[in-house]
């Protein structure tokens, strides 16, 4: 086995495992920080797939912006009284070096393939016009739907929280 394919399976077996260990954790900014190592690990994948566009959004909008949006609201509504002990522990080296050590390990897989890369290859990257002729040419209506379905979440989000912040500014009046 080369260790192209070694480091392939290894990314593969990091997104799975940390996947599980976000779906098991019972802190919800532990499983965040879980979430955030799979996603980079996916990254990894699609960098050894060939798809450099791929991985470059995946860590930009999934890793990046989406996920410490996530980590941001659940630790703005964490206000019960033990949240400062909670936090406290949460900062304690137990709780991160397995995440920590993850990352490291696909930061390293990531260095290999970005240095590595062979002219030989077999593998095709993937430009981004490629990307955009795809997505608005035979996919167009997937794309549509899924921005149909964006809007609506938007709408719903907005309506629930409108509806929420009217409802508690009488209680407060």
């Amino acid at each position: 086995m080369t260790l192209t394919l070694f480091l392939f399976y290894l990314s593969a077996a990091i997104a799975l495992g940390s996947t599980a260990l976000a779906l098991t954790r019972a802190n919800a900014a532990h499983a965040l920080i879980f979430l955030i190592v799979s996603l980079l690990a996916i990254a990894v994948l699609f960098f050894f797939l060939g798809a450099p566009f791929a991985a470059a959004l995946e860590i930009v909008i999934y890793a990046g912006a989406i996920m410490v949006l996530f980590v941001f609201v659940v630790m703005m509504l964490n206000l019960s009284e033990g949240s400062r002990e909670q936090e406290r522990a949460m900062l304690d080296f137990s709780q991160w070096w397995l995440p920590g050590l993850l990352t490291a390990i696909l930061l390293a897989e990531l260095v290999y393939v970005l240095t590595a890369i062979d002219s030989e290859s077999t593998v095709r990257a993937v430009m981004p016009k490629e990307v955009g002729l795809s997505l608005f040419g035979p996919y167009v209506l997937g794309v549509e739907l899924a921005s149909m379905l964006l809007l609506a979440g938007l709408v719903g989000a907005y309506h629930l929280g409108h509806h929420f912040l009217r409802r508690n500014r009488g209680r407060s009046e």
